[in-house]
């Protein structure tokens, strides 16, 4: 689910500030401690032989976030493709692999105990 900020509905507007809102924006349920991640990305990366041998080859940790910078597209296991850019905010449900079209900074919400369990995975893969 990619949200540019200009759809993100208005809730309250006074002097010095806007506040809008994205409800129903994935659902948590099932999962404890979340981590808040920062991710510099060039473009040109591509998760998915890091992604090989976990469950469908690919990231089954949902992510929220916010894309600072940069363009990146995530392909689901249907092949559906979205591509998030500057400002976007973004749900990432599990099942998906990335691409990073042009180089980004993402600020990024995940459930912590299954997001380590991938990085930890693709820090094998990487290692050898």
């Amino acid at each position: 689910m990619r949200v540019a900020k200009d759809d993100v509905e208005v809730k309250m507007t006074i002097p010095g500030a806007v506040i809008r809102q994205q409800t129903d924006f994935g659902n948590v349920r099932g999962f404890d401690k979340i981590s808040g991640e920062y991710f510099s990305l060039a473009a040109g990366v591509d998760t998915t032989p890091l992604f090989q041998g976990l469950d469908g080859n690919a990231c089954q940790c949902p992510h929220w976030g916010f894309v600072l910078s940069g363009r990146v597209t995530t392909t689901d296991a249907h092949g559906v493709r979205e591509t998030v850019s500057s400002n976007d905010l973004f749900y990432w449900p599990p099942g998906h692999n990335v691409l990073v079209e042009a180089d980004a900074e993402l600020v990024m919400f995940s459930p912590q105990h299954e997001h380590t369990r991938v990085i930890d995975h693709m820090r094998a893969k990487v290692a050898g």
